[in-house]
């Protein structure tokens, strides 16, 4: 089983790799095991007794002619479990490997058939069976397509699909802002499919300039959507699969200036239910739609003062429709009591119950158990920098339980299967790599108690990292959680430079008591065996469990109360602890990270003396519409918070020393805002290092040898910029 185990949390690590494309570890429907794809093999493994079964092998994933297995990316089952659908050749969009080829294999007649031929290679997106399991729809080149498994009949659903017309998928902001990729459905009778349309021919083109791979250089066009600039228009239609035409929704509001990032069908024949957004994002619109007469409903609605997060927010993938009873009920997550909880609302929206109630956060969803009453979810009263499973009554009359052990302190995951009869089980906290073992539930008992994580952590020792979770307050009175790496052999009467690691940004956390917290994969060796102090804090606006007011404090205030915090968190600390060096402060960051390293940097010079930003939005007008507008408001109407907030408008005061990061091909966070930084410093006669990467993207690991020189590069600077050691 060790292999089986690896797989598994390999499955786990990498699943944000293949967003919206299933994994490769699959419950089995009825709950008594799993599969996955263990050694290029899809193998079903029965629980508690972990007997394996291989149920398409190597030999059998062997396309005719070929002399090597097809690279299983992700698999899907038939309902009727005889076809499996195997997705590879994957490729990016964007971000993650979401276009590919599929091929069939029958369990039955044990054949292996490639899908969509005659399509350009590794061009299919999102393939899925019909419920009916005769067909499988896919997207290809922006349109939908049907094939027919029995004969290979291939039949485009949609003919007007160009590189800006987007059919049965999503444009740039859309994927990367709302985790929208998969924009098709079938209907549950396999008579029709629902999807998207955007019409991005209305958002002007970015265009990145590539200028090594060819002597002329040429333009690489993104249609992106700056902050201030409508989103593309969106529309759902309703394919007839027979007729293969397109009935379109008639939906309220004006799709250039809403969005539309949720859409199923609700279970009722045709039936529709959507999730309308307006442009500021601060109200939520639910609609039933009727698909023959084509008309909108809307049943519950939904605002808040400053925005309101959709489900990809807490849940991986934000696909399907959380219905409960019968489909007479359905599960909803609102911040409306100042906590993030989960209510259950009847179907026409009048009725509502708490499920999740008290004064903490519903991190994440894990398993609903309609059977026994039982709502599976992850939160941390407690500590907002750790993760715990709780489960709670499904019909809202009891308070919530910890399931997890109460000795295991820091960062649980679980994977629970259907019927909650068993549940994978993860743990890891800043100094403990990650453990797994299965577990029974509602016990929480493990299957092979000599393998358990209580075993497993008697058996080893922790990380030789030696790391510090506290609270600190600043001088007006705001609590944050942090940590600090203390140097080896660490002598208290000496001083040491302190670096800091910042996001400060709502898009994340960096004070989580889970394992990689402490560590900096940007330095080459140790920084603590080197003499640094190493260390972060969580400002308000982090999406920390502390509830609405925390999170939504930082609306239309990015780079202002969160640089604040950061920077009283900072003099905090520099007074509680005497052995930190104040002539040595280092601060680095990529992406809004490197945003509030700048901002440190330029804000607060009389503290952070040395600065490493990767990829920083040096300008929040550059950034996107849909993240930039859902926490700073629209420009139009109160630009000089987005001015006040970005480093360039303070770039003036660097006193320090600076090394600016950026990839020049970089798509999310654009390379003009380097060169936007760049000319404002040389403005004002500021010396600084920058460093280009050609053509590299915002992840600025393309090419050969290129995340070596990174490291590289950071340790040299750092090194010389802010010496190692005490004093």
């Amino acid at each position: 089983m060790k292999h089986i185990i690896k797989t598994f949390i390999l499955t786990i690590l990498s699943f944000q790799l293949f967003a919206q494309i299933p994994p490769t570890f699959q419950w089995l429907a009825e709950g008594t095991g799993f599969r996955d794809v263990v050694e290029g093999e899809i193998m079903e493994i029965s629980l508690p007794g972990n007997q394996e079964k291989v149920i398409v092998s190597k030999q059998q994933l062997t396309p005719s002619g070929a002399g090597v297995a097809l690279d299983i990316k992700s698999y899907t089952m038939s309902q009727s479990g005889d076809k499996v659908l195997i997705y590879t050749n994957a490729k990016k969009v964007w971000r993650y490997q979401t276009r590919g080829d599929y091929w069939i294999f029958d369990l039955t007649s044990k054949t292996l058939k490639q899908l969509g031929k005659g399509l350009p290679e590794s061009s299919m997106m999102f393939a899925k069976f019909s419920p009916d399991g005769k067909k499988v729809g896919y997207v290809s080149k922006h349109n939908v397509y049907a094939e027919d498994i029995q004969t290979g009949e291939i039949k485009q659903l949609t003919k007007d699909g160009t590189d800006r017309v987007i059919n049965g998928t999503f444009d740039w902001a859309y994927e990367e802002e709302f985790d929208c990729r998969d924009g098709f459905r079938w209907s549950n009778d396999s008579k029709s499919i629902a999807f998207w349309q955007l019409d991005a021919r209305k958002i002007r083109n970015f265009l990145m300039i590539n200028t090594t791979d060819s002597i002329y250089s040429f333009n690489i066009p993104v249609e992106y959507p700056k902050v201030g600039e409508t989103p593309s228009p969106y529309k759902i239609g309703v394919i007839d699969i027979n007729s293969a035409e397109t009935k379109w929704m008639n939906i309220p509001g004006d799709p250039q200036n809403t969005y539309l990032p949720r859409m199923e069908w609700s279970g009722q024949p045709g039936e529709l239910v959507v999730q309308q957004l307006n442009r500021k994002q601060n109200e939520s619109t639910l609609f039933y739609v009727d698909v023959q007469k084509g008309t909108a409903k809307p049943f519950y609605s939904e605002k808040d003062e400053a925005w309101i997060d959709i489900k990809s927010r807490w849940e991986d993938d934000p696909m399907g429709w959380d219905w409960i009873n019968n489909g007479k009920e359905f599960l909803w997550v609102s911040e409306k009591d100042g906590w993030r909880h989960v209510y259950r609302v009847s179907r026409d929206g009048k009725k509502e119950t708490l499920i999740t109630a008290g004064n903490f956060d519903m991190i994440n969803p894990v398993r609903i158990d309609e059977k026994n009453n039982v709502y599976y979810f992850i939160a941390s009263p407690e500590n907002a920098t750790e993760s715990y499973l709780y489960k709670v009554p499904l019909d809202g009359k009891g308070k919530a339980v910890r399931v997890s052990p109460a000795d295991q302190t820091g960062w649980h995951t679980y994977s629970i299967s259907p019927q909650s009869k068993f549940a994978m089980h993860s743990f890891s906290n800043a100094q403990l790599s990650p453990m797994m073992e299965w577990v029974t539930l509602p016990d929480h008992k493990p299957v092979d108690p000599a393998n358990s994580i209580q075993q497993i952590m008697m058996r080893i020792r922790p990380a030789a990292i030696d790391i510090e979770f506290f609270k600190v307050k600043t001088d007006e009175g705001v609590e944050m959680d942090a940590w600090m790496v203390k140097p080896m052999n660490f002598d208290p009467t000496k001083k040491y430079p302190i670096v800091f690691t910042v996001y400060g940004e709502a898009a994340g956390s960096t004070v989580k008591n889970t394992y990689g917290t402490g560590r900096n994969r940007l330095y080459n060796g140790s920084m603590a065996q080197d003499g640094y102090i190493y260390a972060s804090m969580d400002n308000r606006g982090t999406p920390s469990p502390k509830g609405r007011a925390w999170r939504k404090s930082i609306y239309k205030n990015i780079g202002t109360i969160n640089i604040k915090d950061m920077d009283g968190a900072a003099v905090a600390m520099f007074k509680k602890y005497p052995f930190i060096d104040t002539s040595r402060v280092a601060v680095h960051g990529w992406s809004g990270g490197g945003s509030s390293t700048l901002n440190l940097l330029f804000q607060y010079p009389q503290h952070f003396k040395t600065g490493i930003a990767v990829a920083a939005v040096a300008n929040q007008l550059t950034y996107d519409n849909i993240y930039q507008e859902r926490y700073m408001g629209i420009p139009q109407e109160n630009k000089e918070d987005f001015i006040k907030g970005s480093p360039i408008t303070h770039a003036k005061n660097l006193r320090g020393k600076l090394l600016y990061i950026h990839g020049t091909g970089d798509d999310n966070v654009h390379y003009q805002n380097a060169e936007m930084l760049v000319n404002e410093l040389i403005k004002h006669n500021k010396v600084f290092q920058f460093m280009p990467y050609p053509n590299r993207s915002h992840s600025i690991n393309e090419g050969e040898g290129t995340s070596a020189h990174l490291k590289t590069l950071f340790t040299d600077y750092l090194n010389k910029n802010c010496p190692p050691g005490g004093k």
